[in-house]
């Protein structure tokens, strides 16, 4: 275990703030950044993907493709400086999208894949 927090917040069982390792950690900041709506930080108004928003758009191609060009150009403005990403790809699967982020982590260079379930509207 590393020192770096745990996303989302939470204590472990002594009672102390959670942590995770840092291949986790950094796939946590991954989701933060998807997740969040511009807007929502105050202090990082243009900080976020806000992938949210689009829970309510129908499923479809043109909606992946959007998903996809939010997802890699959010990621590539807030944490370039940890990872450099070498594909998006938003998989149209029913009603829920999946986003494939294929990355490597620049401190290390080791690579890494993070499957993250968008939820979204009926096909």
């Amino acid at each position: 275990m590393s020192n770096e927090l745990d996303f989302p917040y939470h204590f472990d069982d002594r009672g102390r703030t959670a942590t995770t390792d840092r291949p986790n950690h950094i796939r946590d900041l991954i989701e933060q950044v998807l997740f969040t709506a511009q807007g929502e930080r105050v202090m990082r108004p243009d900080f976020g993907a806000g992938l949210l928003a689009l829970v309510f758009e129908p499923n479809s191609v043109t909606l992946a493709a959007t998903t996809q060009m939010l997802a890699q150009a959010a990621l590539h403005q807030h944490l370039s400086h940890l990872i450099a990403v070498t594909s998006v790809e938003v998989i149209n699967d029913d009603a829920v999208l999946r986003a494939e982020i294929r990355y490597v982590v620049l401190a290390d260079r080791t690579s890494h894949v993070a499957s993250i379930p968008i939820p979204g509207g009926a096909a």
